[in-house]
């Protein structure tokens, strides 16, 4: 099921305060239409999937927040605030996302099957330590 997004506490990293989901992708579309229908097939072909639709509104009010503080006191070392500047940019050009649980390799490679059918901006696995480009 295409559930709306809503930020949870553990979807945030202990050091530095960014979006950081672990055990999950985010991957960006270009419009609202492709997001949904991609979304919808997700949530049936995934099992025990959780699949959350972030309108750019969404995007810009929950996650782009999270990276105010992630240079503070000292440059970050990891991706993740680039990565969340990356979300906002797209998002401000109207670019929807989807938030997959993805808790492994299988997961991932079976929801980019669905992803890679049509136009996506970008897709970023969040695992351990590593945010990976799918």
């Amino acid at each position: 099921m295409l559930t709306s997004f809503s930020l949870d506490p553990s979807m945030i990293a202990t050091i530095g305060g960014t979006f950081y989901p672990t055990g999950y992708s985010m991957v960006m579309f270009p419009d609202e239409a492709t997001a949904v229908s991609v979304g919808t097939e997700l949530s049936t072909r995934l099992d025990d999937s959780e699949v959350f639709l972030l309108t750019p509104a969404a995007i810009l009010s929950q996650i782009t927040p999270t990276v105010s503080d992630a240079d503070d006191p000292l440059p970050s070392a990891g991706t993740e605030g680039a990565t969340v500047r990356a979300y906002t940019k797209l998002a401000k050009e109207g670019h929807h996302g989807l938030l997959v649980k993805t808790p492994d390799e299988e997961a991932a490679e079976r929801m980019m099957e669905v992803v890679r059918r049509g136009p996506y901006s970008m897709a970023q696995r969040y695992r351990m330590l590593v945010i990976e480009d799918l």
